[in-house]
């Protein structure tokens, strides 16, 4: 009817208007205006990779590095760079209930942590993705491959890691149960700092190289999918093993460069590892012993075996207070040589090995900032020759290792870095999925950790812009539905997916991003805790940090 087309009077325009004033006036009060966080360096002289972290809008963050990194994509799917609301992080400090609590937006949140018993999660009901499948998650842990193996074969628990070399052949017998073995995308090195006598002597560093069976450990100690290694880096990675292979065994060549360097009688040392299972080093007791025997045998080097707790041994480590020799090793957090070299030896490497080398250094950087691996075979070459050169350490192996399920366990899956997504993971019928792994976490504040254990904790409650897929090693989008870069990768624009919520019901913007980014980066930041306060991750993949002398 031409009654309905009629337009609306002017009373009831006015009365819409100030309805919908109203109403947006009410929104801006309980909404207050989104104010970008935004910091930046004042030049890139400092030394770090990152020029500027700003929120551009409330769902997009932009990074300006100093330098192209094609990199960038894996680095920030990585669990260390997960986010975090800024309001509990400002709340905590940086540190307090940030190291037991994490607030994430990952499928399970933190229930309860008692400490040296378990660590139990129970399933976000608001996850903005897929929901976790069981309920109840609970970690548990034991340093003992048997007791593990034990618990799965009685049904104690769902899953394990590491089951000892001897147990593959065990499990893969019985029915109930079901091994998935994990790429080796690993290494275990023995590590010497040169700043402490007589490892401050390249030739005591070579003469060792020389005098290590390292194809001895393997058969003897590691299960197989393991290998000796030839290079630092797993030759499954890119460029990880161009240049020259390590050192062949020859006791008797150590010997006469190690009397060169003064030691023709040998001398007395320590060697330090932490009694802990990884996928590099299984056994690592025996390891050590047939170290100790090794030395003495072919260069009379008298060795003392010092046990260390896991996260003091680390921190020792790190922070370059091992005076002899320790045993440490490396799993992939992503696929790429700036993974393995960088963080081991790059310029924002930690003191684990002593003074760096420049040569080193000067190839790493310029391999970083090239997009394709032939462009950057050259210099990873160079780099890995000169790694051989300065022995900051000797690789051993590349470790084969494995998970175990019962065979009931849906979704089973390893992973070759290390990060099995629980959520996807279900028992027909139970409301509880045990997990057993070989420690306990240090800290869930995963920004300043570097132990795996911890990061796998991590992993189930936090998340980044990106993230890998699950049991592989490609990355997709997660908190950002995508990250663009500009034509020479110095800019990156992460465009955040919306309606995320984290475990305390806030929303994700921008804002967050920055400011788990920033605590991080920025040493003046009163944020800038952690657990040690090593910040070890981001030092190592991007460069020094701002105000570091401040």
């Amino acid at each position: 009817m031409l009654a309905s087309c009629r337009p609306a009077t002017e009373e009831a325009t006015q009365a819409a208007t100030e309805a919908a004033t109203e109403a947006a006036t009410e929104a801006a009060t309980e909404a207050p205006a989104f104010e970008p966080m935004v910091v930046e360096a004042p030049n890139c002289d400092y030394g770090g990779e990152f020029l500027r972290i700003e929120a551009v809008d409330e769902y997009t963050v932009r990074f300006t590095l100093c330098y192209p990194d094609p990199a960038f994509p894996s680095k920030i799917a990585f669990s260390a760079f997960a986010i975090q609301p800024r309001e509990w992080l400002e709340a905590n400090g940086g540190s307090g209930e940030l190291l037991t609590h994490p607030i994430g937006t990952g499928p399970y949140m933190v229930q309860e942590w008692v400490r040296g018993e378990q660590l139990v999660f129970t399933r976000f009901e608001n996850y903005w993705g897929e929901k976790a499948l069981t309920p109840t998650l609970v970690f548990r842990w034991s340093t003992e491959s048997a007791q593990r193996v034990l618990e799965l074969q009685a049904g104690t628990v769902d899953g394990i890691d590491n089951p000892g070399p001897d147990d593959f052949a065990v499990i893969r017998s019985d029915p109930n149960l079901q091994l998935i073995n994990r790429p080796a995308l690993n290494i275990f090195y023995i590590g010497m700092n040169n700043t402490y006598p007589p490892f401050n002597d390249e030739r005591v560093r070579q003469a060792i190289a020389m005098s290590i069976d390292r194809q001895r450990i393997v058969d003897q100690f590691y299960p197989e999918g393991s290998e000796v290694a030839t290079h630092f880096t797993p030759c499954a990675i890119p460029n990880g093993c161009v240049g020259l292979p390590w050192y062949d065994f020859d006791p008797e060549a150590g010997r006469a460069l190690l009397a060169e360097a003064g030691y023709p009688n040998g001398f007395d040392t320590k060697l330090y590892y932490r009694d802990v299972v990884r996928g590099y080093l299984p056994q690592p007791g025996n390891v050590a012993q047939d170290i100790q025997a090794q030395l003495l045998e072919n260069l009379n080097i008298r060795v003392e075996i010092v046990v260390m707790e896991s996260g003091a041994f680390l921190d020792a480590a790190d922070s370059g207070q091992l005076d002899g020799l320790h045993l440490l090793g490396w799993g992939a957090d992503y696929p790429d040589q700036t993974n393995f070299l960088d963080y081991h030896f790059g310029a924002g490497a930690s003191a684990q090995f002593g003074e760096k080398f420049p040569d080193i250094i000067e190839n790493l950087q310029a391999a970083a900032q090239l997009a394709s691996d032939e462009a950057r075979a050259p210099y990873y070459e160079a780099a890995n020759n000169a790694i051989r050169q300065h022995v900051p350490m000797i690789p051993v192996a590349h470790g084969g290792s494995a998970v175990a399920f019962k065979a009931t366990v849906q979704g089973a899956h390893s992973s070759p870095l290390g990060n099995e997504n629980f959520s996807v993971m279900q028992v027909p019928g139970q409301d509880v999925f045990v997990w057993m792994q070989n420690a306990e976490p240090i800290s869930l504040f995963c920004a300043d950790e570097t132990d795996g254990e911890s990061l796998r904790a991590c992993e189930q409650v936090t998340e980044s812009l990106l993230a890998f897929e699950i049991g592989g090693t490609a990355v997709k989008p997660s908190l950002a539905e995508r990250c663009e870069a500009n034509e020479d990768l110095t800019v990156w624009t992460c465009y955040l997916r919306q309606g995320v919520q984290f475990h305390d019901g806030s929303l994700l913007d921008a804002n967050d991003v920055v400011a788990s980014y920033v605590l991080q980066w920025d040493a003046a930041s009163p944020l800038h805790v952690g657990n040690t306060g090593a910040f070890t991750y981001f030092s190592s993949l991007f460069g020094a940090f701002l105000n570091a002398d401040q």
